[in-house]
């Protein structure tokens, strides 16, 4: 199994989660966080023309999932196609447990 983590600058959540959903991903995992990049984050105008003020950090969107190792590329290239600007991250999952049942493994997932 791999968890799939999807850090998003624009929101092109729900266009990435009907991909998925097509695909036969159920279960993902959305939030909205606060990061900075290599961009900037844009500038607020915090007066009418006066004060301009650069925060720190811009908004941004993470989807997780984890799904079989089959489905790995179908999955990063759905992120790829749908999505316009973030990063992807997959990582090994060693162990799943599903707390209500006590199953392990793929059939958690």
């Amino acid at each position: 199994m791999l968890k799939i983590e999807a850090i998003l600058a624009n929101n092109d959540v729900m266009a990435i989660s009907e991909a998925l959903k097509e695909f036969h991903i159920g279960g993902l995992t959305v939030g909205k966080v606060r990061g900075r990049g290599k961009r900037p984050p844009p500038e607020i105008h915090a007066k009418k023309g006066s004060a301009i003020f650069q925060p720190q950090f811009s908004q941004k969107y993470i989807i997780e999932l984890v799904i079989p190792e089959s489905k790995e590329d179908q999955v990063i290239t759905i992120f790829k196609n749908k999505g316009t600007v973030g990063k992807i991250f997959v990582s090994p999952v060693l162990r799943s447990i599903d707390i209500a049942t006590g199953n392990e493994g793929e059939e958690v997932i």
